[in-house]
């Protein structure tokens, strides 16, 4: 079979949650009959079993081996790039290097000639004959010295920046060679390409074009969630990016790049429940090791076993149709512009989607524990998206305030988003009464606290305010906690003792709340947990 090598480049790349898909595609003009072709420079990670070929063009796919290619040198053209980099960055230091010398060598020569020319001027005013071209001659050379210093310090400054230049390029080509290596693989493709019956008044054509299109998976590589959330006025905007990380071994180009919240391989079973025996305990009996059988299937293909090999043996060769991650499960995205991603294990930003979403804004503060009032959104995902859990920079108009996680988030759902806190709703807490009474023969003491709290509203729009207190909870039978005063009348009391009032608060308005309860514990009982 004749070789042939076909320039593939990356034309898509499907970026699921822990790993890639990547579609390579060339043209090769190849002559009829059985042909190998190569797809070269391949990473090494690649699963072997995910490799597919289709394309178009009158041949059939024969099958698919994927072989180890040893190199000197990395075949990347980051690397090529980087190494360009270098070489000038190396080459202007040097270049900056020889500039000053010639400036040391012309603030030397301007030192001897002042020298010289000191003595000739000296032995003139020791006879009396000082003349104007004295100070001519200093203030000149004086001039020139001065701006041989000042450029100097002009070249030293270039010099440190390009020497910071080839630094970086160094620590570059340093971690690239640590996350690649020269060695790649290869796909060799055999192909039997049916000769082309060209009209019978035009001679016999021997060779034909085809269209060869290769996918397979690779680890290394996914995505996850980012967003941000801006607040401008009572309007929530969300917007949705997908941060794309990868170390493959391999530059992804700008090219068709999907997300997909897909996790291959991952339900591929089904979960089935084997019987739970319960049994009496029998000593295990010794038993002779068996031989252990030697596997026949040593010969396997790398990309296609035997059994896949015969069934995929003459596939459709033109058909070209994408497969379609979208489904029930999961979700394919395309971000609107092409996102290159390196291999250099960084993020990259890609834009996904942007939604105004349908929110409640109100305050949260729980008084007991601080006076910060927390502005929260309940939001509803009007969206048809399933937002994915990820970190969320929240902002009030253009202003950072924050940072929250967002669960997943399907469409329709509502969460609460706390939005940082707002000075505007001011609120204080205080002890207002408090009595306590010893014990007596038989007697219980008992303890009777009040607090007040004051809440104010200096936002210019009225303020849905939930304001969260707590009574002690008794852990002992011989211990009893009994509300004296809640006043307004709170809307929630809750088991582990967490009241709740909700209010509605009127710009500029002002309402305090009093909670006061009575704590009886036993004579011989000694209270913990016990504050004010």
């Amino acid at each position: 079979m004749t070789e042939l090598v076909i320039d593939a480049p990356i034309v898509a790349v499907v970026v699921y949650p822990d790993r890639a898909r990547i579609t390579r595609r060339g043209r090769i003009k190849t002559p009829a009959g059985d042909q190998t072709v190569y797809v070269e420079s391949l990473p090494l990670a690649l699963q072997e079993d995910s490799v597919r070929v289709s394309g178009r063009g009158p041949a059939t796919v024969l099958g698919v081996d994927v072989a180890m290619r040893h190199h000197p040198q990395a075949p990347d053209e980051t690397v090529a790039e980087l190494e360009r980099q270098r070489r000038e960055a190396q080459a202007v230091v040097e270049e900056l290097t020889d500039a000053d010398e010639v400036q040391d060598q012309l603030q030397m020569f301007l030192a001897q000639l002042g020298r010289r020319a000191g003595g000739t001027f000296a032995r003139a005013l020791a006879a009396g004959e000082a003349s104007v071209e004295l100070g001519e001659f200093t203030e000149s050379l004086a001039g020139r010295l001065s701006a041989v210093r000042s450029e100097r310090r002009q070249l030293a400054k270039q010099r440190h920046e390009a020497e910071e230049r080839l630094a970086a390029a160094d620590r570059r080509l340093a971690a690239v060679a640590e996350q690649r290596t020269p060695d790649r693989r290869s796909a060799a493709i055999g192909l039997a390409v049916v000769e082309d019956l060209p009209h019978p008044t035009t001679p016999v054509v021997s060779e034909a074009e085809v269209e060869v299109e290769l996918s397979y998976v690779v680890p290394g590589a996914g995505w996850t969630s980012s967003y941000d959330i801006r607040l401008t006025g009572d309007q929530l905007t969300l917007s949705w990016y997908g941060l794309i990380t990868q170390h493959t071994g391999e530059d992804w180009p700008e090219c068709d790049l999907t997300l997909s919240t897909a996790r291959p391989m991952l339900a591929a079973k089904i979960p089935e429940l084997d019987p739970w025996y319960l049994d009496r305990h029998h000593p295990p009996v010794p038993v002779a090791p068996a031989a252990v059988p030697v596997s026949a299937d040593v010969g396997r293909r790398a990309a296609y076993g035997a059994e896949s090999l015969q069934a995929a043996a003459a596939p459709a060769f033109a058909d070209l149709a994408a497969t379609v991650e979208q489904g029930v499960t999961a979700a394919t995205y395309t971000p609107p512009r092409p996102v290159a991603v390196p291999a250099d294990g960084a993020s990259h930003r890609a834009t996904i989607a942007s939604v105004d979403l349908d929110t409640v804004l109100d305050y949260v503060t729980a008084p007991v524990q601080s006076a910060d009032v927390h502005l929260r959104a309940t939001v509803v995902n009007s969206s048809a998206h399933t937002l994915p859990a990820g970190r969320a920079a929240v902002f009030h108009e253009a202003d950072f305030v924050g940072s929250t996680a967002l669960p997943m988030w399907a469409p329709g759902e509502d969460v609460e988003l706390a939005l940082g806190l707002d000075d505007r709703i001011r609120v204080e807490r205080k002890l207002v009464r408090r009595t306590a009474s010893k014990a007596t023969l038989g007697s219980t003491r008992r303890r009777e606290v009040e607090y007040e709290t004051r809440i104010e509203n200096h936002t210019p729009r009225t303020a849905r305010v939930t304001v969260l207190d707590q009574l002690p909870v008794p852990r002992d039978h011989e211990i009893a906690v009994k509300p004296i005063t809640a006043e307004p009348e709170p809307a929630e009391t809750t088991d582990l003792g967490v009241v709740t009032w909700k209010l509605d608060l009127a710009a500029g308005a002002e309402i305090g709340i009093r909670l006061g309860f009575r704590v009886d514990a036993g004579r011989s009982v000694e209270l913990t947990g016990w504050r004010e």
